[in-house]
């Protein structure tokens, strides 16, 4: 009785429009206050708050966000859209699979998804447009090349995940990789199947310059350098991803100071953005985290994990249903919100199953990430939209035909865990 109460609090909080963070907080907290009494919250509370600030391995993510503002501020997404444009240029829709290739690359070095989708906007879309590319599909393309930020390395997502299961951060963003690759080639053919069937989409190819290419790439080469300084480092395991983190922050800084495109009035922007964003994350976990404390107080993961895993149904009729859930999920709460608030659940019920965690990690951010692209609420189409100024029934059009693609990405991923793992399984 007292679990359904609380859960009910925390919709209609929801509902009102109570930030998710203050939302999970007080829905624990009162259901805390009711079961164990005041004096028991006090220091559940503080012990929350404690753990939530001083855990080093959440260092990880003020450290990425830096890493990424430093790059956006300094403008180096327009010029990885550039590069890959004169690259791609010559094909029919070079431009929408340039827009994917800038994508991957500025995703290996900015570990937000919406970051990257409103640097993306910003470079990208002024271009489509003067060229003639149909706004909707332009819109689409630009809003799921943001979110291969959630899944190539470094990826916030999977640090969260790690930080809430203890598995190997630094596994689970190296199992990212591939799976990462394998989804822009996703999105590159499905651009090429629609420029083929509807070439009204994007304009006919124009001719390509080899030595434009050469001469575009050049400024583009240092963040190339940082990407694989930072995977490389990942995947050796000579550092540890904060402290990779660390160092791919100070280099993301002096890149741009160096090439005289990064002056403090840019610094000081990228700092406070990244306060912005790591505070808040910092209180969904904290939210999260009471929230947590209250369920398992209840019995209530611990009684869900039985009676699934003492159920008739099979370990993949749970593992569908978990993915479903996920997908519905993320159609209406934030990335992070899912997160914090089903992780701590469904980790143990599908490890208990039998299945892999670092593989379960890559699967949950691909539901996750359809989710940033789902109406009603796909924030990465929010973005977009707000910025470009085309209307977002025009946005979630252009983008459906993605949508369809993730999902047989997710398909393949789930029928083959070893492309997930194939990496992690070599790391040291």
């Amino acid at each position: 009785m007292l679990t359904t109460a609380v859960v009910l609090l925390l919709v209609v909080l929801l509902a009102l429009g109570v930030p998710i963070a203050f939302s999970m907080a007080i829905a624990g907290t009162v259901g805390l206050l009711v079961g164990a009494g005041g004096q028991h919250v006090a220091g559940i509370l503080g012990e929350v708050v404690y753990v939530t600030v001083a855990n080093y391995v959440l260092l990880t993510i003020p450290m990425f966000i830096l890493m990424s503002e430093f790059l956006a501020v300094s403008g180096v997404a327009r010029d990885l859209v550039n590069a890959s444009n004169l690259w791609l240029g010559r094909l029919h829709g070079g431009l929408a699979m340039a827009c994917i290739t800038a994508g991957a690359l500025l995703a290996a070095v900015v570990g937000s998804s919406s970051a990257s989708a409103a640097t993306m906007s910003r470079a990208a879309f002024p271009d489509m447009r003067r060229l003639g590319y149909n706004d909707s599909f332009s819109l689409g393309v630009i809003s799921i090349a943001g979110t291969l930020a959630i899944l190539i390395p470094p990826s916030l997502v999977l640090v969260i995940y790690g930080v809430l299961t203890e598995e190997s951060i630094g596994k689970l963003l190296i199992a990212g990789i591939i799976p990462g690759i394998l989804t822009a080639l996703g999105y590159i053919a499905t651009i090429f199947i629609m420029v083929r069937r509807n070439p009204a989409l994007a304009p006919r190819s124009s001719s390509f310059d080899l030595r434009a290419a050469l001469t575009a790439s050049r400024p583009i080469w240092p963040v190339v350098l940082l990407m694989l300084i930072v995977m490389g480092t990942l995947y050796s395991g000579v550092a540890t991803p904060t402290e990779v983190g660390a160092i791919g922050a100070l280099a993301a800084m002096l890149i741009p100071v160096l090439q005289g495109r990064l002056g403090p009035a840019g610094i000081v922007t990228a700092l406070r953005r990244t306060v912005k964003t790591t505070v808040m994350i910092m209180m969904i976990i904290t939210g999260a985290m009471i929230f947590g404390y209250f369920m398992a107080f209840v019995g209530a993961t611990q009684g869900v994990i039985t009676a699934l895993s003492q159920s008739a149904l099979t370990p993949w009729t749970i593992m569908l249903l978990v993915i479903g859930i996920y997908l519905v999920l993320g159609m209406f709460l934030d990335q992070f919100a899912i997160l914090v608030l089903t992780i701590p659940l469904t980790y143990a019920l599908i490890t208990k199953l039998g299945f892999d965690g670092i593989w379960f990690g890559i699967i949950v951010t691909k539901t996750v990430e359809i989710g940033l692209v789902s109406p009603p609420v796909g924030l990465n189409v929010f973005i977009t939209s707000s910025i470009t100024g085309v209307p977002l029934r025009q946005a979630f059009t252009g983008v459906l035909p993605f949508i369809v693609t993730e999902l047989v990405v997710t398909a393949i991923l789930l029928a083959f865990p070893e492309i997930s793992l194939f990496l992690p399984h070599l790391m040291k």
